[in-house]
């Protein structure tokens, strides 16, 4: 228009865009602003010849000639295009030449073209009308002004289909035109002809959204409504009940989960944006905005992150072999799982439901169980009386802090004192563990239920340890090639994961080679646990460790039996944990020898 205002018209132009933008359209117009009698103008009159001929209900001027280069794109329609150019208008101011689909001329056409669109006469001016304005030659593209349309908003469509329907005197209910608008996919004529289907179909001049969908092969909105709660419910039978009635009722699989996602869509958008029914982000009726919000609600944003993405991966992956219904319920499945993958998002909407039972059940606020604190471990109780009393190593001071205590063999205790001990330790043991069950609903506070919820378990890390590898890999191969295949996760807790390594060359490179921060990071990348590494010797590998946890230097006795072996079958595992010790310490004291190395064990 700027152009036309200053006369600053050049000789040919391009324009391109999607389908349905107006392109041919726009060309007619600016031809009808070239050849005004007040032209050229802007704004046309429209009550002159070239004007009159050139509307909607004209008949169209002999000056302005339209070619379909589809059907006319060869070398001979350029030449003979090339030839009558130079001819001048029979009652025009220039005559135009709309090229429409340009980018069907072959090359040869545009060769012999190139000579008049470059140096055309003044009468003549050139509009070329494209969607692929790549397809047209470089040498052309060059000599035009190139004008790039694209597709209509949303909502300015959508009005413009309501002032449409009042001209028509056509009723519409609430989400009609937004069905249309999204069926014409932002295209200016496809919107237009899927109004004029609906309201050929229509009953009474009224345009009901049940017949809409019905029309247009949508799915309708109580399966989607259906599928979504099932989907927020974890419940599989209903999901895979929907899928039946999908089904059952004709519908393409593949069109159901478009419509699905788009669901997807505006869930994410709602559940997002406070005010995205205001903004006209989301269109629909009140019932339905209503619907859309508490689904909206229960879900989540993370979850609904990640089921859109599921199901955007899956419409992708459809074009294939694998019957289409046997895909849909695959990816349904997928979005019933979220514990089962260990991705971002899937880690995302799990923490997410955690925090809502928690917020629900014990009235803990979102960002308060997003600090995860694990529940302080019950200390051991240094009140309990010692089960038998334990011999004294060799050579060894009693401690300060401890009273002195009698040194009595393990065998030398009668029977009758060994029952009356257990019978005191039993009712000393039952005792405290009562008052504990009584305090137990008092101490679980807010904080140490979310600290609970959000702690990682043991199989859980488990099963993730092989991408905390994969992820090791990134960072430095050598820490990859220590704990590849020769590594499990033996213990975790608030402080430190404890790696047990199946090799010693392994573990000793791994303790000594700077590996565990390594492993913290990927850690952090793949898990989210921040805590200290610690490679350890796997117990259930190395036969030869727990007697090397002993003092090696101990002569072993005839048979092959040493002094460790005997002792040790005289004690008792509750004796160690009494003694707040290990096996093999314990042993150590006995005997007077001295722990060279320290076993966890499993």
């Amino acid at each position: 228009m700027q152009a036309l205002t200053h006369d600053r018209v050049t000789h040919a132009y391009l324009f391109s865009g999607p389908r349905g933008c107006g392109k041919t359209t726009s060309a007619r117009i600016l031809a009808r602003c070239l050849n005004c009698e007040n032209g050229p103008t802007p704004e046309p009159c429209g009550k002159c010849q070239s004007c009159q001929d050139l509307s909607r209900q004209g008949p169209g001027s002999i000056d302005v000639i339209e070619i379909d280069a589809a059907s006319h794109g060869g070398v001979d329609d350029a030449r003979e295009l090339r030839d009558r150019a130079f001819f001048a208008p029979a009652q025009s101011r220039y005559k135009i030449y709309i090229i429409d689909e340009a980018h069907m001329v072959s090359p040869q056409g545009f060769n012999a073209l190139l000579k008049v669109v470059e140096e055309p006469p003044e009468h003549v001016k050139f509009v070329f009308a494209t969607t692929e304005p790549d397809k047209v030659i470089g040498t052309i593209r060059s000599r035009t002004h190139h004008y790039p349309f694209r597709l209509v908003p949303s909502r300015i469509l959508e009005d413009y289909l309501a002032v449409v329907c009042d001209r028509e005197g056509v009723a519409v209910e609430p989400g009609v035109l937004a069905t249309v608008v999204r069926a014409g996919a932002g295209s200016v004529r496809d919107s237009l002809s899927v109004l004029d289907q609906l309201i050929g179909g229509a009953e009474d001049q009224k345009l009901t959204y049940e017949r809409t969908l019905q029309l247009l092969g949508f799915t309708p909105a109580a399966l989607l409504d259906d599928i979504v709660d099932a989907i927020a419910d974890g419940n599989g039978a209903a999901v895979f009940g929907v899928i039946d009635a999908v089904i059952d009722a004709g519908l393409d699989p593949e069109r159901f989960m478009k419509d699905l996602l788009e669901r997807l869509r505006d869930l994410v958008i709602v559940a997002a944006v406070e005010d995205a029914f205001e903004r006209r982000l989301v269109g629909g009726s009140d019932d339905q905005r209503a619907r859309l919000q508490l689904q909206a609600d229960r879900i989540g944003v993370a979850a609904l992150t990640r089921c859109t993405e599921l199901v955007a991966t899956g419409i992708a992956e459809m074009k294939g072999p694998t019957p289409p219904r046997l895909h849909l319920e695959l990816v349904c499945a997928k979005l019933l799982l979220p514990g089962a993958h260990s991705d971002e998002l899937s880690l995302s909407a799990r923490i997410e439901r955690m925090e809502r039972r928690l917020a629900i059940a014990g009235g803990v606020e979102p960002s308060e169980a997003q600090a995860p604190t694990r529940q302080p471990e019950t200390p051991k109780r240094q009140d309990k009386p010692a089960k038998k009393a334990v011999a004294a190593p060799k050579n060894a001071e009693p401690k300060a802090a401890e009273p002195a205590q009698p040194q009595v063999p393990a065998a030398a205790v009668p029977e009758p004192a060994k029952a009356e001990t257990a019978a005191s330790a039993t009712k000393s043991d039952d005792a405290p563990a009562e008052s504990d069950a009584a305090d137990a609903p008092e101490s679980r506070t807010p904080a140490a239920a979310a600290a609970a919820a959000t702690s990682y378990d043991l199989q859980e890390l488990r099963r993730l340890w092989p991408n905390v590898i994969d992820r090791v890999k990134d960072y430095r191969r050598v820490t990859w090639t220590q704990l590849f295949e020769k590594s499990d996760v033996i213990g975790v807790d608030a402080k430190q994961l404890q790696v047990g390594l199946r090799d010693v060359g392994a573990h000793k490179a791994f303790t000594q080679g700077g590996h565990d921060e390594i492993v913290r990071q990927a850690l952090i990348d793949i898990v989210g646990l921040d805590v200290t590494v610690v490679g350890i010797l796997d117990p259930s590998v190395s036969g030869s460790a727990p007697a090397s946890a002993v003092d090696v230097g101990k002569p072993a006795r005839a048979g092959g039996t040493s002094a460790v072996g005997e002792e040790e079958a005289a004690l008792d595992d509750d004796d160690a944990d009494d003694a707040g010790m290990a096996g093999p310490e314990l042993i150590a004291q006995q005997l007077g020898g001295t722990v060279i190395g320290e076993i966890d064990h499993p």
